[in-house]
């Protein structure tokens, strides 16, 4: 649902800009670096990134989901580093507490988190809790006006910027699954909680993940997300539902980029007396990767309209999020072997997206757990 035309069409071009002269340069320095210039983080707080999906009454900018998806499509089109600076903060560190928080816990921490003065950081997986969201291990025991939260998180996106923490805790150490896990807000400067070095991780440096260990945390019983316990599970899968729409967005503008790189290329290498782009064989390739890039927008952009029409879209999100991550692999594979031997080397920047683009098909639940929650819903419907 695109709310006022003009009004986007002025936020998608300054978002273009931004990227293509102040992001785009500064992709090999930042993975060479493996840090984001604070000018940078600055600027994408003045262009009010931070606070895409966050309601206009907390300082937010309110975008509908296609809005924010159109949106992910022109950042998708830099290094995926920039994005994740602040894609907690629209995404997984946010919505638990846009739809589930109280109005006390909104009114303190979404213009913090919409300014970017805060960075939020959801903390889901563990050690032996991955895929399997329902089996946390991490305690939150009640102690008078208190909990205490003990357990360990892994591969937590923006842990070491991170301000606040959404921390899925076990409440109910006698219930097993997701029925016994809770929700909680967690300020980083709480005594207890520390991070752990950045994890030496494959692509998408820049940006890192880190462990978070709760050990006797304490934090007052407010600190509970919504007003019972017993609701993490069915948060986090909320807030994972609508993550995976704005991830595939994503997929499908580094594509568009790859595929922009790889066109470009074809047309300039000369092999043979003529440009690469005349054999049949390259053409071939380019046409896959202009074909699934237009499935995967088309996906996206039909899966967020009805989402902004409030219709269950949890098959249809799983469905865009299965086949964006594993497209968006297809496409860097071709942009490798377009390249050629270009496309091995980091100078060219490929193979850097190729490394980044894996994790896609990782978090916000791998492509199996998609395949899996596709299926188990084709099959619900048919007993609905």
């Amino acid at each position: 649902m695109i709310r006022d035309q003009q009004i986007l069409d002025q936020l998608l071009e300054a978002v273009t800009r931004f990227v293509s002269q102040e992001l785009i340069p500064k992709e090999a320095q930042v993975a060479e670096q493996n840090d984001i210039p604070a000018e940078l983080v600055s600027k994408m707080a003045e262009l009010g990134l931070f606070g895409l999906s966050i309601p206009t009454g907390y300082g937010g900018l309110g975008l509908t989901m296609e809005e924010e998806c159109l949106v992910a499509l022109e950042l998708g089109r830099a290094s995926p580093a920039f994005r994740t600076v602040v894609g907690t903060n629209i995404g997984i560190g946010s919505q638990g507490l846009i739809m589930d928080g109280r109005p006390d816990q909104k009114d303190y921490w979404l213009p913090r988190l919409a300014s970017g003065e805060v960075i939020s950081s959801f903390a889901l997986t563990e050690p032996d809790a991955g895929s399997d969201a329902g089996s946390v291990r991490t305690t939150a025991i009640r102690d008078g006006d208190y909990y205490r939260l003990n357990g360990t998180k892994r591969f937590i996106t923006n842990a070491d910027k991170a301000g606040l923490f959404t921390v899925m805790a076990r409440t109910d150490p006698n219930t097993q699954g997701g029925r016994g896990v809770s929700a909680f807000l967690v300020p980083a400067q709480t005594p207890g909680l520390s991070i752990g070095p950045p994890e030496n991780k494959m692509g998408q440096h820049g940006t890192n993940v880190c462990d978070v260990v709760l050990n006797d945390a304490e934090i007052p019983a407010s600190s509970l997300l919504g007003a019972e316990e017993g609701k993490g599970f069915i948060t986090a899968m909320k807030v994972l539902e609508r993550g995976r729409l704005h991830i595939s967005a994503v997929c499908v503008g580094i594509a568009d980029r790859l595929i922009d790189e790889s066109t470009r290329y074809a047309a300039q290498r000369k092999q043979f007396g003529q440009a690469i782009g005349e054999f049949q064989l390259v053409q071939g390739m380019l046409a896959d990767m202009k074909t699934e890039w237009y499935a995967g927008k088309s996906m996206v952009i039909d899966a967020a309209r009805r989402k902004d029409l409030d219709e269950a879209v949890t098959t249809e999100s799983s469905c865009c999020k299965y086949f964006c991550s594993e497209m968006v692999g297809r496409v860097a594979d071709h942009a490798v072997q377009i390249f050629g031997g270009a496309g091995y080397i980091a100078d060219y920047g490929i193979e850097r997206f190729y490394r980044d683009v894996r994790i896609f098909r990782l978090y916000e639940g791998t492509s199996q757990i998609q395949q899996l929650i596709i299926a188990r819903n084709m099959l619900r419907e048919l007993t609905d």
